[in-house]
């Protein structure tokens, strides 16, 4: 195994010998934004950085600088340094020819991290619980849709092989091998490039939408390396079903009539030991799980528009689906928010289970954590517990509308102690542009009710 040095050096090399390497940051909204480098240029990303515009990380979901309140405008729209992550510096498998990629992050001259880079809001929780001797760990199930654009009647997108009838293409395959093989070539190539990643998945399945499947990338103590690579697969499955004339959307209801895509969070907690917090009996976990669950639900209408970040987000959110729309617990309730699992006493843990497929996994992990850390310093009681459907009389109700998860989070004081008051101010300035811009934008649906109805 390498030590350090030599993986840098082997990270150097790697990109001195690329036809072209793909750096780039990660936005509030997960977006990546970045730039093609010459090899010889690269050497900066494991130096002393290459210079990139702070406005860069707070830009709305078209890509347009935040006018109130942003970073740009307000002062001069300064640069900062961005640095590799070394892990990230690999082979992209999917380009043509010797390309390599490599994930930045923003640091200031302290070597602090510049409060908008969402790993750096991330790096901030988990250095909470480090200095509490508690250590995190996470697993994650992603799910996306495979779709061809225009090609279905007037649809903007539909399953691959639909037609007409309305039935060929739109049958669901939950769990189905033969939709599996259907799509083998593109999941094989997924699968053979996140290796190349170091990328570790353990399961794909075929899931509960036409052309819809879900992976679950391996349970992980290192929090940081799960957002990055959560965040660079899913870059993996878009370039690659883009090689192969499909687009893979992670768009939270892609369907107005099928399932939609989450993102599925496993979480429990270590001592200084080693050993789970969490475990307890077979059939309860002990004290410090329901103190965790009572941070998340107190947080989670607050921090609803970290996991539910856009305007189609939710159409997720409805009265018997899997996606919540209160804030409730349960033993092993896939119904509720979130679900506390403890038949095997070392691996009790909790699923958070109402964050979206087109979340930032670096904001989600932040809300989920930072809230779940309050209850665990403030032994917070989660309340009674929901029962499948017959919900908790004390869950408090989600924000599921867009404009009221966002003014929420705007107002709220523990969202100020996760994030900080400044981040919070500015990701409510994007998300305030982005509703403002979506309000001047007119829908076919509108105009069908109301054109000459109205």
């Amino acid at each position: 195994m390498m030590g350090p040095g030599e993986d840098l050096a082997t990270k150097a090399a790697l990109m001195a010998q690329s036809d072209y390497v793909e750096a780039f940051v990660v936005d509030v909204n997960g977006v990546l934004r970045g730039k093609w480098l010459q090899p010889d240029k690269s050497k900066v990303l494991l130096g002393a950085g290459m210079a990139i515009p702070r406005s860069v990380f707070l830009l709305d979901i078209w890509g347009n600088d935040i006018l109130d309140g942003g970073i740009a405008h307000e002062t001069g729209d300064p640069d900062g340094l961005c640095m590799a992550v070394p892990h990230t510096i690999t082979r992209m498998g999917w380009a043509e020819g010797n390309v390599t990629q490599a994930l930045l992050t923003m640091r200031e001259a302290d070597g602090g991290h510049f409060f908008l880079d969402p790993r750096g809001v991330l790096a901030n929780v988990l250095a909470r619980y480090k200095a509490l001797g508690l250590a995190p760990a996470l697993g994650v199930e992603l799910e996306f849709y495979l779709v061809v654009a225009d090609k279905h009647g007037g649809l903007k997108i539909a399953p691959r092989g639909a037609d007409e009838s309305g039935w060929r293409g739109w049958h669901v395959d939950t769990e189905g091998l033969g939709e599996i093989r259907e799509y083998e070539p593109i999941l094989r190539e997924m699968m053979a490039c996140a290796k190349v990643q170091g990328i570790a998945l353990e399961t794909l399945v075929s899931e509960n939408g036409p052309g819809q499947f879900e992976v679950t990338l391996k349970y992980s103590s290192d929090v940081m390396r799960m957002a990055d690579n959560a965040t660079l697969f899913k870059r993996t499955i878009k370039e690659i079903s883009r090689k192969h004339g499909l687009i893979a959307t992670f768009m939270a209801k892609p369907y107005g009539h099928c399932a939609g895509s989450g993102m599925h969070v496993h979480m429990s907690v270590k001592d200084a030991a080693g050993q789970n917090i969490f475990a307890g009996t077979p059939e309860r976990g002990s004290e410090r799980i329901y103190h965790a669950v009572g941070g998340i639900i107190r947080a989670m209408p607050d921090t609803m528009i970290t996991l539910a970040p856009h305007a189609n987000s939710y159409r997720r959110f409805a009265p018997g689906v899997h996606a919540p729309t209160y804030g409730d617990w349960g033993h092993d309730n896939r119904m509720a928010a979130l679900r506390v699992i403890t038949a095997e006493p070392d691996a009790t843990r909790l699923e958070h289970r109402v964050a979206g497929a087109d979340c930032n996994p670096y904001l989600a992990f932040a809300a989920l954590l930072g809230s779940a850390l309050i209850g665990l310093e403030q032994k917070l009681d989660p309340g009674p517990e929901s029962h499948g459907t017959t919900r908790s009389p004390d869950a408090p109700p989600l924000p599921i509308a867009w404009s009221s998860a966002v003014d929420r989070f705007a107002g709220s004081e523990v969202v100020g102690q996760i994030f900080g008051t400044e981040f919070q101010r500015l990701y409510t300035a994007c998300k305030r542009q982005e509703i403002s811009e979506m309000r001047k934008r007119i829908s076919d649906v509108e105009y069908d009710a109301y054109l000459t109805n109205a």
